[in-house]
């Protein structure tokens, strides 16, 4: 089958994750046609790499790049109208990790009405959030776990005990670090939490952020005497052994959340979370009681911390709980999904 993936948004290639930090859309992007190309497809990939590339047997080359007359399936990242790239196409696909509101735009629509494309969102969530009053034919495919996340590697926790977050600084991570000093470095003196967000760690540097986003930075400096350290989010297999490292991944959530992609990672690697229950989408990426907590409310959540931080009998059955459950989802199983929808 041939296969042509079309993206319109940052400079990165299919080596990209092992190199440099990502967002979940466009590592989704990067390791899926290497994964399909290995089940025997021909995988053509356009975006804004810098030069032409083969990774994982699937040719990468720049948006501006002679592009095919056809084939088989079209598969565009989130801009539907992307779904003109190539003039034939047996099937075209939008692969979305956008709020789908955003596909309810009169633009948007004009491309789903001309092409009808079978649409792919990455989580149940995301579906069940868009109205689809174009009747259109919708799949649900989880996106796979990079292996750095799920090598055999033994957890190391470090002493003293550390816990991560990697949450956006306005969702949520505000209260997390006012949590954080307040009531749960008090009850573990010695505790560090590493705050891994590119926003704030331009902020820290001197750049300029958004307004809304200075209240969290000066919560995040004003954190450094409580073993709070803000960091720059790094590629896969730097990440893969901050999380082992760890004792703690908080992750609040928000309504609305469509993946909570670095949680699914965090979670692959045996690091236990503490999370909250207001997103639908997080009972489903930790299960209560067994790869972390889903808290309740916010006193919840400081003793989940607290527990993990302090108690490493809890960490230990937790981490090896979520080794167990949350290391299926490789991009090998995803790939035969994407497959099988192609067909």
């Amino acid at each position: 089958m041939r296969i042509t993936f079309v993206d319109d948004s940052i400079p990165f290639d299919g080596y990209s994750p092992t190199s440099q930090p990502l967002g979940g859309p466009e590592k989704a992007f990067a390791s899926l046609p290497a994964a399909l190309a290995l089940r025997g497809h021909q995988v053509q990939v356009f975006n804004r790499c810098a030069f032409p590339v083969t990774a994982g047997g699937a040719s990468w080359h720049p948006f501006e790049d002679q592009k095919p007359e056809e084939t088989d399936v079209l598969v565009a990242l989130r801009q539907p109208r992307l779904l003109d790239f190539v003039a034939t196409a047996k099937r075209r696909v939008l692969w979305t990790a956008a709020p789908p509101e955003e596909l309810n735009q009169t633009a948007e629509q004009a491309h789903l009405v001309r092409h009808q494309p079978l649409m792919i969102f990455m989580s149940k969530a995301q579906q069940e959030r868009w109205t689809n009053t174009l009747a259109l034919t919708v799949r649900v495919i989880e996106p796979g776990i990079a292996a750095s996340y799920l090598e055999e590697d033994p957890m190391v926790p470090a002493e003293p005990p550390r816990a991560v977050t990697t949450s956006h600084p306005l969702a949520h991570l505000g209260w997390v670090l006012k949590l954080w000093t307040d009531k749960i470095r008090p009850a573990v003196p010695e505790a560090q939490l590493y705050v891994y967000s590119a926003l704030l760690n331009k902020g820290e540097l001197g750049a300029e952020v958004p307004p809304a986003v200075k209240p969290v930075l000066d919560l995040a400096l004003a954190g450094r005497a409580h073993g709070i350290t803000v960091l720059r989010p790094q590629p896969d297999p730097q990440m893969a052994e901050a999380y082992r490292s760890a004792r703690v991944h908080l992750y609040p959530g928000q309504v609305g959340e469509p993946l909570a992609w670095t949680l699914a990672e965090s979670q692959a690697t045996g690091l236990p979370a503490v999370t909250m229950a207001s997103s639908a989408l997080m009972p489903a990426r930790v299960t209560d009681g067994q790869t972390g907590k889903v808290a309740a409310a916010e006193a919840n959540f400081v003793s989940g911390a607290i527990d993990l931080l302090t108690d490493r009998a809890m960490f230990d059955r937790m981490s090896a709980n979520a080794r167990m459950l949350r290391r299926g989802r490789t991009w090998a199983v995803a790939a035969a999904e994407f497959e099988e929808a192609f067909a």
